[in-house]
């Protein structure tokens, strides 16, 4: 299910980014721990329960502002969807 662009994703119960400061960033999840990097560690750390997601795709362009703004927000709703699929956010 695709979040609403007024929904504010959080990091699940028992997920965390690891606290590592060189890459590769991971998130942690109770099953699996997925490699972020560029967009998706973007995303992930904006997962905070404070950001909409409008809001993540109005940053997400800010740093990206040669992409087409509506495939950043589908882009970003499908990898939201993803990240939901597998337990790491929560809306």
């Amino acid at each position: 299910m695709k979040p609403e662009l007024t929904a504010k994703p959080r990091l699940a119960t028992g997920v965390r980014l690891n606290e590592r400061t060189q890459q590769p960033r991971m998130l942690l999840t109770p099953e699996h721990a997925l490699r972020l990097s560029g967009p998706s560690l973007e995303i992930a750390q904006l997962c905070d329960g404070k950001h909409t997601v409008q809001q993540i795709a109005v940053k997400l362009l800010a740093l990206y502002p040669k992409a087409e703004p509506q495939r950043v927000t589908n882009d970003l709703l499908g990898y939201l969807e993803l990240l939901h699929t597998q337990h790491a956010i929560e809306y």
